[in-house]
């Protein structure tokens, strides 16, 4: 646990700037958000991007606020109104890469200009040795010679074009021949195809656009943070939200770099994805995480176990996903990590290689270990670290024993697996303490939280999917339901040692809203019901019945969905991303086009068209449980140890899927239900910090009677009482609350949803009488 606690917001407000939604549009918003009763407004990266950039983590320019959002001026200004209506300013850093958009990114330019003596040089993991003193650069359509006679020399401005991209010549080139001028420079414009095998420049993830910068290196640190850190000694932001930190050399030391250079003044969290019971590093000095962990929680109490588990059963009957082994999740994410870790990241798992082989040639007790041998040891380890990174778990490393014979096992000649060894150990710092040592501890941790999230995220989520809505970041598709014990376990612990880490339902990134989350996870309530409903529909002819039962639950989670766009271009277009994500039929780099049009026309014709009329009658039918779900979750999330951070839009009923669906424009919202339990509970926050921000004040309420699995209820701080309904139609099948009860501390207790309600304590409470107005409830001690 930290005991770095500065000033923490007690809710805040996520908004997504872009060029539709710059900062004079926030600023209109500002009274309408205080009036919800948020205070901080947590703004998407502020900082100078590609030109058109929806979202703002393609940095260009550190140094600059982005023009295109209205400019420093816009973003000071914001933040004056900001604090006239009593709120804060929370922004998004992205410390880990940049766009490598030229000739946008200067400090790139610079060094594609004037090679590794560049000032810049520094900036960038570039392995110039790999790439025979030339930086890679995948920018070309095709084969080099396919359109060599399209490339361009402007002598004057003194770059090489390729219709509208531009690179720089290095000084004394332009008059050259265009084959001399190309081998004389400091890079080699290549087919993107090449990038999967030849990069050799670190990047976020496998996307060759985002270039990864050394943050690491003190100079490269205060040149990228110095606006940032400008902007937090003027008040203007009070606090950060690190993107994917996992992405660099040595998180913990950025971090505590971070938190000199600010002075401890931001309540800064981590996008940290934990995995299982995995634990934030207690000596990281955050508040804690963005939330994942938190909404794990929250979902998986509304998944009923055993429904889950008959979902998995149709599932495999049904859909028969190809190579799937009977459809189970841990040997599709094992397979998908393979894929990824061969393909994908050939490049990265090269660089290791070449590491790996550097520091055994420079030990003579090292030596005579094939590069095949170590090549294989670095796949074969980095598919079995069960978290997105490799620290330390309960003083136990991740790359356990049993992981290494696992990975010895694969190798045919056993004498061959002695590398298996001396990469784990490299991987593990136990082995050189060498620069190589050092850069190839570093990659590993890198490449595997690049690996964890391609191969489960991206690839994995979507080829397993009996219940779409455990299939969400940080989530466990295999072990999707939470009973209330674990997850009053976690928030005890969250109170405990991270009372101001931050919670979340929906971000930019979850694939969907938890809205259409609540509205899928019913089915695990009712898996016959499904079961009836793809027989109803079975006349709809899909592709492959891996779609087809993909595409009527996502259709399922956007029944009533209101927004802009059709549901038709809003379901096609998730659809069309999960199969290519998916790679089983059609991919991003090798579309199918014959199968992604019969995609098209079964969503026409299916979910998204005529074919739905069952699915709109189940869902009328399952209505009232996904009212339970969708309140319960919110208000949980609203009430619970942390710092909730409610995405655009979210405090109304908002179904929306994976970006860019789920990333339009903010807009008011339409007030329902969910609004009027939102601004009681943050209005409630406003009223007591002391009751939400304090650690320790959490304490679990336990419901007697033949009901009792079904209510989950808290104390905070002796002042709040929170109880929401879990698995409502099991509960409605079972015949209801009957004599279920749930004692209430000694006093009176104010219904903050009907103050005209008063319940005295120190006496069981019937929870029909509870929640007979709807199924939550959200109690102040009265006086």
């Amino acid at each position: 646990m930290t005991s770095h606690a500065p000033s923490a917001p007690l809710a805040t407000y996520r908004l997504q700037l872009q060029p539709a939604f710059p900062f004079g549009a926030a600023a209109e918003a500002v009274p309408y958000l205080a009036s919800l009763g948020v205070t901080h407004l947590h703004l998407s990266p502020v900082l100078e991007a590609v030109p058109g950039s929806a979202h703002g983590y393609d940095v260009t320019d550190h140094g600059r606020v982005r023009e295109e959002l209205g400019g420093e001026a816009g973003l000071r200004e914001l933040a004056r109104t900001a604090r006239t209506h009593g709120l804060g300013l929370v922004v998004d850093l992205v410390p880990n890469h940049m766009a490598a958009a030229l000739p946008h990114n200067r400090a790139l330019w610079e060094v594609l200009r004037d090679g590794p003596s560049s000032p810049y040089a520094r900036w960038f993991d570039v392995d110039w040795e790999a790439g025979g003193g030339k930086v890679l650069l995948p920018v070309l359509p095709a084969r080099l010679g396919d359109v060599l006679d399209d490339l361009r020399v402007d002598a004057e401005a003194g770059v090489l074009r390729y219709g509208e991209q531009v690179f720089p010549l290095r000084a004394g080139t332009a008059g050259l021949p265009l084959a001399e001028l190309l081998d004389a420079q400091w890079y080699r414009p290549a087919w993107w195809r090449l990038a999967r095998t030849e990069l050799n420049y670190r990047r976020f993830f496998t996307i060759s656009d985002l270039i990864g910068v050394r943050v690491e290196d003190p100079q490269v640190f205060e040149a990228t943070h110095a606006k940032i850190l400008e902007l937090v000694r003027d008040g203007v932001v009070e606090g950060l939200r690190i993107d994917h930190p996992d992405g660099l050399a040595d998180p913990e030391a950025y971090l505590h770099a971070l938190d000199r250079a600010t002075g401890g003044a931001c309540w800064t969290v981590v996008e940290k994805i934990l995995t299982g019971d995995e634990r934030l590093p207690a000596g990281w000095p955050v508040a804690g995480t963005t939330g994942y962990d938190a909404l794990r929680r929250v979902d998986g109490l509304f998944v009923d176990g055993s429904g889950a588990a008959e979902l998995v059963a149709l599932y495999r009957r049904f859909a028969a996903p190809p190579g799937d082994r009977g459809g189970h999740w841990a040997a599709t994410a094992r397979r998908a990590a393979y894929k990824v870790v061969t393909h994908e990241l050939a490049a990265e798992v090269a660089h290791l290689t070449r590491t790996a082989a550097r520091v055994c040639a420079a030990d003579p007790r090292l030596r005579d270990h094939a590069p095949w041998a170590l090549r294989a040891a670095v796949r074969e380890l980095l598919i079995r670290v069960p978290v997105y990174r490799p620290y330390r778990i309960g003083g136990e490393d991740v790359l356990t024993g049993e992981a290494a014979g696992e990975a010895r096992a694969s190798f045919a000649v056993p004498e061959e697996a002695a590398a298996v060894d001396v990469v784990r150990d490299l991987a593990l710092g136990r082995l050189g303490d060498g620069p190589d040592a050092a850069a190839f501890r570093a990659r590993f941790a890198q490449t595997a939280s690049a690996l964890r999230a391609k191969s489960v995220e991206d690839t994995a989520f979507y080829r397993y999917v009996p219940l779409l809505s455990a299939n969400e970041v940080g989530g466990d598709p295999g072990r999707p339901a939470v009973d209330p014990a674990e997850f009053h376990a976690y928030c005890a612990r969250i109170a405990r040692d991270w009372p101001t880490t931050g919670t979340v339902l929906s971000t930019h990134d979850t694939k969907r809203s938890a809205d259409v989350r609540a509205r899928i996870a019913v089915l695990s309530e009712c898996p016959g019901r499904w079961a009836k409903l793809l027989g109803d529909v079975a006349r709809v002819a899909a592709p492959d019945g891996q779609l087809a039962w993909a595409a009527w639950q996502t259709a399922l989670g956007l029944c009533g969905a209101v927004g802009g766009g059709s549901v038709e271009a809003r379901l096609g277009g998730a659809l069309l991303k999960a199969v290519r994500e998916a790679g089983l039929h059609t991919s991003w780099t090798e579309p199918d086009e014959a199968y992604e049009a019969a995609a098209a026309r079964f969503v026409a014709g299916g979910p998204a068209g005529p074919g739905a009329h069952p699915l709109a009658e189940l869902a009328r039918e399952l209505d009232p449980h996904v009212r339970a779900n969708v309140l319960g979750a919110a208000l949980l999330h609203l009430t619970m140890p942390g710092v909730p951070d409610l995405y655009q839009g979210t405090e109304a009923v908002y179904e929306a899927l994976v970006d860019p669906d789920n990333r339009a424009p903010f807009r008011r919202v339409r007030p329902d239900e969910k609004t009027a339990v939102t601004r009681a509970a943050l209005r409630l926050r406003r009223r007591h910090p002391e009751v939400f921000g304090a650690p320790g004040t959490y304490t679990p309420l336990a419901a007697e009677g033949p009901a009792a699995g079904h209510c989950v209820a808290f104390l905070r701080a002796d002042r709040v009482v929170t109880a929401v309904t879990r698995l409502s139609l099991r509960l409605a099948e079972a015949g209801g609350w009957a004599a279920t009860a749930l004692t209430l501390p000694e006093g009176r207790w104010v219904d903050v949803l009907d103050g005209s309600r008063i319940l005295d304590g120190g006496r069981p409470v019937a929870v029909a009488e509870l929640f007979t107005e709807r199924p939550v409830a959200l109690l102040s001690r009265a006086g």
